[in-house]
């Protein structure tokens, strides 16, 4: 009887630790491909890019594991990462939103295999739409087609992309400030981009102009940044350009408009105050992993 008090009392003791333990992995680790069981729940499917740049910069998993803890805090939603693009043909089935935080341009996943087809498949039918940092980057010769499900596209040799700190404190009316409140952070932003002639359906949500440009803007829209675009269809495509530097997620109105526009593009409703969007700043190199040994 004593060795198997002995036991139940080493157990209560570990199991803690353990649990504490895989917490803090699970923030560098997260769960890939693991898909709701209930059919009741909003899935959303982060896809994240794999390659590596200096720590805190271009932090795809990172920051898609920042984005799920925070989307999980929504109730009834159920966030779903991939890397790369998803190994399970059921993982986008059901979706209500994709979010993408990968290589853009010439590295767009949506240029691999018959991804574009597949994309283009989901939106057609409904299926929201997130891009982040340069997932808004596609070849010149994609441009009008993604303009349609878009609103706009960064185009080489027309657009712009620098680095420099901006705040943002005013906001237009539009569900995804909701609770929203003023944040500055130091980006890299795709700007000056190629809107549709008719840009029916956008709506400029943030602006910002370098301040080391010379030109002065010429259009209304080449200071636009991030931006929601209601689609012919009724689907919804919401684009944040920034997204550069993981540290910015310590800012909690930056956390609330990414969520809010994640949301928001898979149709859910967002309370007044906002998304909830808890968050110790101090745990966010931990959602981060050491680059891969070069072979």
């Amino acid at each position: 009887m004593r060795s198997w008090l002995s036991i139940l009392a080493l157990l209560a003791l570990t199991l803690p630790m353990a649990a504490q333990d895989a917490a803090k992995r699970s923030l560098a680790d997260p769960p890939v491909e693991e898909l709701p069981t209930d059919p009741k729940l909003t899935k959303i499917v982060l896809v994240a890019g794999s390659t590596y740049y200096k720590p805190g910069e271009h932090e795809y998993v990172g920051g898609c594991a920042v984005l799920m803890d925070l989307l999980r805090q929504t109730p009834g939603v159920f966030p779903v990462l991939a890397i790369d693009w998803p190994k399970k043909p059921e993982t986008f089935a059901g979706a209500k939103g994709i979010v993408f935080l990968t290589d853009g341009g010439d590295k767009h996943p949506f240029l691999k295999d018959d991804h574009f087809a597949q994309i283009q498949k989901l939106l057609d039918g409904g299926v929201g739409l997130v891009q982040l940092h340069q997932d808004a980057d596609y070849p010149t010769d994609f441009g009008e087609r993604v303009r349609a499900f878009a609103g706009a596209a960064w185009e080489k040799g027309y657009s712009q992309r620098a680095h420099w700190v901006s705040e943002f404190k005013d906001f237009p009316k539009h569900d995804i400030f909701n609770g929203v409140k003023p944040f500055k952070i130091n980006d890299g932003w795709l700007w000056t981009l190629r809107f549709a002639k008719d840009p029916k359906g956008v709506t400029p949500l943030l602006r910002t102009w370098d301040p080391k440009a010379k030109a002065a803007k010429k259009a209304d829209l080449e200071d636009v940044i991030a931006w929601a675009f209601d689609r012919p269809n009724g689907g919804r495509t919401f684009t944040f350009t920034g997204g550069h530097l993981h540290a910015s997620f310590a800012e909690e109105g930056y956390r609330r408009f990414l969520v809010n526009g994640i949301l928001w593009s898979a149709k859910q409703d967002i309370p007044a105050t906002g998304a909830k969007v808890d968050l110790d700043a101090a745990t966010l190199p931990k959602y981060l992993k050491p680059a891969p040994a070069k072979k």
